[in-house]
């Protein structure tokens, strides 16, 4: 009999790209009563939603709203940052993600509400544990300067600590505040 071989691991990409109604059918949905404030309403209806995705193992939840199509549709968009910043993949530039969150320049000119930040926030994750954590070596392999390579992850905070956890995991200290 000969052995199985595994599905090849699908990329950060692909799952990124996915429309939300394919990402919901990888997910398992639970629906709950969220706790907390927001008057008798909030805790009458099970409005709070949280996504369990079976292929990657990443969990995210969203119980702000009392909709639970809009706490839905908040997980979606968690799940896509989730996969950024917990999804490794190999490191090939130039990307496409990072083309459109760069300025003629190759200048990071972009903001994290901008639907292209998350996607090219995980190419530099990628580079950076690439790097072994060196952020003045993934600038340089990105074509910036390591002061816009640190403005870049420093505009989500999320984005900052696991930068923060990849170069500790390689023994260098944490980044400092950016200010």
């Amino acid at each position: 009999m000969n052995p199985t071989l595994a599905e090849p691991r699908p990329s950060r990409r692909e799952w990124q790209s996915q429309p939300d109604s394919v990402l919901l059918q990888q997910c398992d949905i639970d629906t709950y009563r969220a706790s907390g404030p927001g008057g008798q309403k909030r805790n009458k209806t099970s409005s709070a939603v949280r996504l369990r995705h079976r292929p990657s193992g990443l969990i995210v939840i969203a119980e702000e709203s009392r909709s639970q199509n809009e706490n839905k549709a908040k997980c979606l968009k968690r799940l896509r940052q989730a996969f950024a910043l917990h999804w490794r993949d190999g490191v090939l530039l130039p990307d496409a993600d990072l083309a459109s969150a760069v300025d003629a320049d190759g200048r990071f000119a972009i903001s994290a509400k901008h639907p292209a930040f998350w996607p090219a926030a995980g190419v530099v994750l990628d580079l950076l544990a690439a790097c072994e954590g060196q952020v003045s070596t993934s600038a340089e392999r990105l074509g910036t300067s390591t002061a816009n390579l640190l403005a870049f992850l420093a505009e989500d905070p999320k984005l900052w600590q696991e930068a923060k956890r990849l170069r500790v995991a390689f023994g260098h200290k944490p980044l400092k505040p950016h200010e």
